[in-house]
């Protein structure tokens, strides 16, 4: 269970009666949990999908693959309280169109290109979320499934450069290595690489994250006129690494 409580957030689940996973962060360790008045949204109690009866967890010893044996719609962020949700991310019965995912590049020959290695390594479904929430913030949550972790890593090599990501999403052409996101917010067995837009931006500010975990590969976009928040980005990364992780 995910939850953002008073004194501590605990991320806990139980499947199959197995306990799945628990992390306990201190409020004074991330960022966006001291107060709230910070900025951070309030979510709903969000816990894990239980496990089908004898599947391991993704890094268990037993699985080698890294796979995700939960239904990878239910791992998907829910929107924040408040949030209008991204009908356009709905998808085809929670399944999304890898169209739809690759319409966030900026440039035509890089989402024929993305295309192709997603082809090339037997992407095999895509769920997706969207909201907005009232300070005009947009977010789009994309988790892309492999056969293996090792596919779903190529992936993420593939489209997240150290400085920058290699294909510009659109509303941002310049971006440069968030630096200031917290590693207490960072998740164990969870591989992260955000992004920021750089100055001077246009009408809007683009915050990017690249998320990779076991057979998994995620990308978190936030986009808000003027300035998108960085506290409201480290909860939504956090909160999805937790659900991956």
């Amino acid at each position: 269970m995910l939850r953002w409580g008073a004194a501590v957030v605990v991320f806990a689940v139980v499947g199959a009666g197995t306990a799945y996973g628990i992390t306990e962060m201190k409020r004074s360790d991330v960022p966006g949990l001291k107060t709230a008045s910070d900025g951070r949204w309030t979510f709903p109690t969000v816990s894990k999908p239980p496990l089908p009866a004898g599947s391991p967890g993704p890094f268990a010893t037993a699985n080698a693959a890294g796979a995700h044996f939960a239904d990878l719609r239910a791992l998907v962020l829910p929107a924040p309280k408040g949030a209008v949700g991204d009908k356009a991310l709905d998808g085809s019965d929670g399944w999304l169109a890898t169209k739809v995912f690759l319409a966030e590049f900026s440039a035509a020959d890089d989402r024929t290109e993305i295309a192709q290695q997603l082809t090339d390594q037997g992407l095999r479904h895509i769920a997706a979320r969207g909201w907005t929430t009232s300070d005009g913030t947009h977010t789009r949550i994309y988790l892309l499934q492999f056969d293996t972790a090792t596919v779903a890593d190529e992936i993420s090599k593939g489209l997240a450069g150290y400085a920058s990501p290699t294909h510009p999403v659109r509303g941002a052409d310049s971006y440069e290595s968030d630096d200031d996101f917290p590693d207490a917010a960072k998740v164990t067995n969870v591989s992260l690489q955000p992004y920021v837009e750089t100055k001077p931006y246009g009408a809007e500010q683009v915050r990017l994250g690249f998320v990779t975990a076991g057979d998994t590969f995620a990308m978190i976009v936030q986009s808000r006129k003027g300035q998108a928040e960085a506290v409201p980005f480290q909860q939504t990364v956090t909160l999805q690494s937790e659900l991956l992780g």
